[in-house]
């Protein structure tokens, strides 16, 4: 018989993946544009598949408690989520290099996502004119996911297969 609904096993799954994601988040926050959260988005998102989706609104409602509510949470509600549908797409992909590069990508167009609520504010030229000041911003944020991806690639996924044996048994 199949199991449906979420399970005791997969609401402390959907904790322990938002509580990583929020203290990595907060660990970084000193430094501009270099965090764990894309990484982790990636990795829970391979390892856990559409599990990682309620985690990842539990997260961005995290933060909305500590830094309050701005425009940035409309972006965060579709950027992270986006995240994680790109990579259960490519969920079968095994390569550091792959994962790696499409973090980097990700940091790259960061700037470019958060521009699209800027469009319907004020238009084409709000939302390009707030890309376009980003980008030296975007640039440290693709290099930095683009390393921390392919250093922590590896061990985290060792941990991570580890985790799947007693969720998933």
């Amino acid at each position: 018989m199949r199991k449906t609904g979420i399970t005791t096993k997969d609401v402390a799954l959907m904790g322990v993946m938002t509580a990583t994601i929020e203290a990595a988040k907060l660990a970084l926050s000193v430094v501009p544009n270099v965090e764990l959260v894309t990484l982790l988005v990636i990795l829970y998102s391979i390892h856990f598949g559409k599990k990682a989706l309620p985690a990842i609104f539990a997260f961005v409602g995290i933060e909305c408690l500590i830094w309050g509510l701005g425009l940035w949470v409309i972006m965060y509600l579709y950027i992270w989520p986006l995240l994680s549908i790109v990579v259960q797409i490519f969920r079968k992909q095994k390569s550091v290099w792959f994962w790696s590069i499409l973090a980097g990508i990700y940091g790259l167009l960061f700037g470019a996502l958060c521009s699209i609520p800027y469009f319907f504010i004020g238009g084409i030229r709000t939302a390009v004119t707030w890309w376009i000041a980003g980008i030296p911003y975007d640039i440290l944020h693709g290099i930095s996911n683009f390393i921390i991806c392919f250093i922590l690639y590896y061990p985290l996924t060792k941990v991570l297969k580890k985790v799947e044996r007693v969720v998933f048994d």
